[in-house]
């Protein structure tokens, strides 16, 4: 009996030795590296997303009023508000604890490749590249409430 347990017990010890180690789940509220913004990741369809929900100084100081994407290409969107746009932009599985998508920087109001990468349960690296991945630039974001 206790050659059985001991059997059974060193299978389970093997299958987690070999299984992979995840450090969780991206969804959720995170504060952006600069403080200046949180951004709620959410499923959206088979793919991550990540909208705006708060900001640090969420009025533009010149008027007073809410601040916009006023940097955005598309004129049509430049009067929508900051809040609830979308900057984390169909991130899919890449491997283990990464995503791949795109990220739009409200900044400059482009859309760039990018990737999320879980670091641990509290830490996440965001990625935005250009020229094909020649010029990329990351951000860690720490979750939050």
């Amino acid at each position: 009996m206790s050659r059985i347990f001991a059997s059974a017990a060193f299978g389970m010890l093997c299958l987690v030795a070999v299984a992979p180690a995840s450090a969780g789940d991206p969804r959720g509220t995170w504060l952006t590296e600069n403080g200046r913004a949180k951004v709620a990741i959410v499923n959206c369809g088979s793919a991550l997303c990540g909208n705006i929900i708060a900001l640090k100084e969420p009025n533009d100081p010149a008027t007073g009023k809410p601040k916009t994407d006023s940097n955005n290409p598309d004129a049509a969107k430049r009067s929508r508000p900051m809040i609830g746009v979308q900057i984390v932009i169909d991130m899919r599985p890449d491997s283990a604890d990464k995503w791949k998508g795109q990220v739009y920087n409200a900044e400059d109001g482009k859309t760039y490749s990018g990737s999320i990468a879980l670091v641990n349960g509290t830490t996440l690296h965001l990625q935005g590249c250009a020229l094909g991945g020649l010029l990329c630039k990351t951000q860690t974001w720490t979750r939050t409430n």
